[in-house]
């Protein structure tokens, strides 16, 4: 078969141009070379933007370090003054913080004491004369509220030592209605205290007279007939109506002997 000779020299001519594009188409090292010179133009050219940014800013940035080192030093003078200055105050907070404690420990330690001392009261007014057993009931039932603070207990505690001190130093000498020997019904009589430790009760008409003191079971009257006279012009002298003079009157004085520890 016989090909045209144009038709092959065509064929030829083809692959040969495709060749020659395919090797066009790698970088040459000028190629190379141009673009590694066009990176380093940028980079150059970045570097000194920023070199000069840098030139511009780094002043203003030094000023600005130095006034905040300024500052701070400033700051750290005013904190050693105040210090040196409020030591001492910081010492008193320290020993009033430490007295502050001291008081609540003894708070605590006191308001113990006083509610221990609730039970004994009932005992004591028991053997305390009529007449301030009636004065001291009021205190006695607020003392025994529930949720007392310390400052009221103790409010209500002193207010009944108070009161049997100023009856244990007096001699009073009043009338009162009593209950004695059983009787249902109570009478008035004229009756003499002489403190916390005795008393007497004189029925005058009757020509009657007891003689009251703490006992076991709490205040005890018992007949003292024998004393009528003596009671008599002593209760006289105790209102201002007889001139004073030594009267005698029978009396017990009872003491509690506690037993010496042997050696």
């Amino acid at each position: 078969m016989t090909v045209p000779a144009f038709g092959f020299v065509h064929r030829l001519w083809l692959p040969v141009l495709l060749g020659t594009v395919l090797l066009r188409a790698e970088p040459t090292p000028l190629e190379t070379v141009e673009k590694a010179a066009g990176d380093w133009v940028a980079v150059r050219a970045e570097t000194a933007r920023l070199e000069t940014e840098w030139a511009t800013t780094h002043p203003l940035l030094e000023s600005t370090v130095r006034g905040l080192q300024e500052r701070a030093q400033a700051l750290e003078d005013k904190r050693d003054f105040l210090k040196a200055r409020t030591a001492k105050d910081r010492e008193e907070l320290a020993g009033l913080e430490a007295a502050n404690q001291a008081s609540s420990a003894g708070l605590r330690s006191a308001d113990a004491q006083l509610q221990a001392m609730g039970p004994r009261w009932s005992a004591l007014l028991a053997a305390l004369p009529p007449r301030l057993t009636e004065a001291l009931e009021l205190p006695a039932r607020s003392l025994a509220a529930p949720g007392l603070t310390v400052s009221e207990r103790m409010q209500y505690t002193m207010t009944m030592l108070n009161r049997c001190l100023q009856f244990n130093h007096g001699l009073l000498c009043e009338d009162e209605v009593l209950r004695l020997g059983g009787e249902t019904n109570g009478q008035e009589l004229e009756v003499i205290y002489w403190g916390l430790g005795h008393g007497y009760a004189l029925d005058r008409p009757a020509r009657r007279v007891w003689f009251g003191s703490p006992g076991p079971q709490g205040w005890h009257w018992e007949p003292l007939p024998e004393a009528f006279d003596a009671v008599v012009r002593l209760m006289a002298i105790s209102r201002g109506k007889a001139e004073p003079e030594f009267v005698e009157v029978p009396a017990r004085l009872k003491l509690a002997v506690a037993a010496a520890p042997k050696s």
